[in-house]
């Protein structure tokens, strides 16, 4: 049985190279862990019809998800 990583670590790379990689791979960690972003892709999901239903336009969607925080 063979095992694949997606990512690569490469022990002769320089020092500050792992160190920015791996603090953009926590930021991008932490931004896909957000609910706001979870909430987003659950509304993209949903069909044009059932958008209406719930009386959201497609192009509102992220004005809908972060109405609270932003002034969009």
């Amino acid at each position: 049985m063979a095992f694949m990583t997606a990512s690569e670590r490469h022990a002769d790379a320089p020092f500050f190279t792992r160190l920015l990689t791996s603090i953009g791979n926590l930021l991008v960690a932490m931004g896909e862990a957000n609910p706001r972003l979870r909430r987003i892709e659950a509304l993209q999901k949903l069909s044009d019809a059932e958008l209406a239903e719930r009386g959201i336009r497609r192009e509102d969607i992220v004005r809908h998800v972060f109405h609270d925080v932003y002034y969009l």
